[in-house]
């Protein structure tokens, strides 16, 4: 009978990783949006450019928050940003739309409903 150390045949997989160590690792970097997020973010952006709404945009990932800034043009301060802050998830919603002004337009939990209050869709209007 052989003892093998448990480092052979398989059981390779089995790597420990200290949890405090894999959470610094975690705190270490910045917030970033999700590739569904960005998704739902640059097809609004795509529509409100063919409106001819918006024409540049700028990405920020910070250590505290992500920033989607967009732009009627690109020397002017930003139209609106969409901020993710995971600080605020449990609370009030991670997502939130910010005017120019600073004002907070809708603030979710779900980017998809924060983001219907930019989206310009038509509606009938009865006379």
């Amino acid at each position: 009978m052989t003892d093998r150390g448990g480092t052979e045949d398989g059981d390779a997989s089995a790597i420990l990783i200290p949890l405090a160590e894999a959470r610094r690792e975690r705190l270490n970097q910045p917030v970033a949006f999700d590739r569904r997020e960005l998704d739902m973010i640059l097809r609004l952006y795509g529509r409100m450019v063919a409106a001819n709404e918006w024409r540049d945009y700028a990405i920020d990932h910070l250590a505290d928050r992500a920033v989607f800034s967009v732009f009627r043009r690109a020397h002017d301060v930003p139209l609106y940003q969409i901020v993710k802050d995971p600080r605020l998830a449990r609370r009030q919603g991670a997502f939130s739309v910010v005017a120019a002004g600073g004002r907070i337009l809708k603030r979710g939990h779900e980017l998809a409903r924060v983001l219907n209050v930019l989206d310009n869709k038509l509606t009938l209007v009865k006379a």
